[in-house]
């Protein structure tokens, strides 16, 4: 089912303009991706964190986006410091830590939450219909936010349709396990899936053409430019500044 938690709320976050907030997460998102230095990749992150705070976000649903994003981290902290060619730090075994490994883990760690607490703040906080809605104002290509919207809404119908399928099969008796008959079980059931997602985008088109599709969505939404989005405009001008100053003066 379509869930967008972040996406109610009576912030000054939630009351900016969509367009205004593309355009933060995405310049803020290059920056923080681009910036190396950890006084500047920490200054982003306590940004981050106070631009989740200012949405007034539920933190359990925020926790658990940063837990899931950072299980994979973990993996990289597993790896990274023992293959990447540096100074080493200790032995591990066979295995030497180098220095520099720990301090790329450290790096993608950092860069990787701080990105993600702001894009939960700023695109999260918005619905995915009044995002394309402003990436359509933005003049992105038409097909791409067709490709986002349609995606994202049948992504759930097609899960729907595979627990169905797979609820159909337990009554049935299959029971998952590690031989032939479970492998074969589980490629008849995606190409059952497959099968039912071409039919059902055909009747999908169908039914946009009876009601007037002609190639384009048409929104009632009207955005506007207000006294907030400028003030958010400054700050977040501000901030980006302030960490490409963090940047330049580490480096320098």
């Amino acid at each position: 089912m379509l869930q967008e938690p972040f996406s109610t709320g009576n912030s000054q976050i939630h009351r900016l303009d969509p367009r205004s907030k593309v355009v933060f997460a995405t310049v803020y998102a290059f920056v923080v991706a681009l910036s190396n230095s950890f006084p500047a990749l920490i200054a982003a992150l306590v940004f981050s964190f106070v631009l989740v705070g200012v949405c007034r976000l539920d933190f359990l649903e925020v926790a658990k986006r940063v837990a899931l994003v950072n299980g994979f981290i973990i993996f990289l902290w597993l790896v990274v410091p023992l293959t990447y060619v540096g100074q080493p730090v200790f032995h591990w075994g066979p295995f030497e830590v180098s220095r520099e490994g720990i301090l790329v883990s450290a790096r993608i760690t950092l860069k990787s939450n701080a990105i993600l607490l702001a894009f939960i703040a700023l695109i999260a906080s918005s619905t995915v219909a009044t995002l394309g809605n402003a990436l359509s104002r933005l003049r992105f290509p038409e097909k791409i936010i067709y490709l986002l919207l349609l995606n994202y809404r049948y992504i759930f119908v097609m899960e729907e349709e595979y627990r169905r399928l797979l609820r159909s099969a337990s009554i049935r008796g299959f029971r998952p396990a590690s031989k032939l008959h479970t492998y074969k079980t589980y490629a008849y059931l995606i190409g059952i899936l497959f099968v039912r997602a071409s039919d059902r985008a055909e009747r999908v088109y169908k039914a946009m053409l009876c009601r007037g599709f002609a190639g384009k969505f048409y929104s009632l939404h009207e955005f506007s430019f207000s006294r907030l989005d400028l003030i958010w405009w400054v700050v977040m001008t501000i901030a980006i500044i302030g960490l490409e100053i963090l940047e330049w003066v580490n480096i320098a």
